[in-house]
């Protein structure tokens, strides 16, 4: 991957994390719901923004859609777990200095 890493959004992240396994809008809506513990809760219109984002960038992509269902299922490619990594490195990298730097204020 080429682009430059920005710090994702919240939303972003969480889609990306229910994306580990394939899913479609409402089942993402749902994991996102109870990975936050409910402090997350994501508008249609907010997620299906998300996801054509997603997509455009080449982070996640539409599965073959079986002719009976009308749901379009999604799955997060290479690029979009390496930028999961990325944002999950530098959340780290904020936790230990935020926790060091308290307790030499104790």
């Amino acid at each position: 991957m080429t682009e430059t890493y920005t710090a994702l959004t919240e939303t972003v992240y969480y889609i990306l994390l229910a994306l580990l396994e394939p899913n479609h809008g409402y089942g993402i809506m749902q994991d996102v719901e109870q990975l936050s513990e409910g402090r997350l809760k994501l508008a249609a219109g907010t997620l299906y923004g998300a996801l054509t984002t997603l997509v455009e960038r080449g982070w996640i992509r539409t599965l073959p859609n079986p002719i009976e269902s009308r749901r379009i299922n999604y799955q997060i490619e290479p690029d979009g777990r390496q930028a999961l990594n990325h944002e999950l490195n530098r959340l780290e990298e904020l936790l230990a200095n935020g926790k060091k730097l308290l307790k030499e204020q104790k």
